[in-house]
């Protein structure tokens, strides 16, 4: 089993300050379209198939794997990525959240197993090693926020 958690400030200084629900917005558009978010080339399909007021099912192809996942939202506070199909299987979680002393706080974690490998075995300890690491999910939420700002900027949140 894989367990890895990374939390970063949505409003460091001297970047343009986001609010929660402009951060959510954020949110939500990377749900539905992945490519808008990722690396260029990283995710090359990513579709809506199915979605109701509390979530969406997701087909897209990242790093070469076709995978389905459904995606549940609570308002402003959390978006759930369960892998239905594909190499993962399990939930990343994105959670906005105010620290103890208030500041906003974008959280990544993540229960997953590997589909076909063994239970903490090399593979799954070297997925955990990387998504703990410095290139993993920290990476990710801070190039979310960046994408969320260059949006807003550009008047397409």
């Amino acid at each position: 089993m894989i367990y890895a958690t990374a939390t970063v400030p949505v409003n460091p200084e001297r970047e343009a300050p986001l609010t929660r629900a402009q951060v959510w917005r954020g949110l939500v558009l990377k749900a539905r379209d992945a490519r808008l978010f990722l690396p260029p080339g990283l995710c090359t399909r990513s579709d809506v198939v199915e979605q109701s007021a509390t979530h969406i099912v997701r087909e897209a192809t990242i790093s070469g794997d076709d995978l389905r996942e459904i995606i549940s939202f609570e308002a402003e506070n959390k978006v759930s990525f369960f892998q239905a199909s594909g190499p993962r299987e399990g939930v990343i979680i994105n959670e906005l959240f105010e620290d103890e002393a208030g500041v906003l706080q974008l959280r990544f974690y993540c229960y997953l197993g590997l589909r076909g490998k063994q239970p903490g075995g090399a593979e799954e300890q070297a997925e955990q090693v990387w998504m703990s690491g410095d290139k993993g999910y920290k990476t990710a939420l801070l190039s979310t926020l960046k994408r969320t700002r260059e949006l807003l900027a550009a008047g397409k949140l």
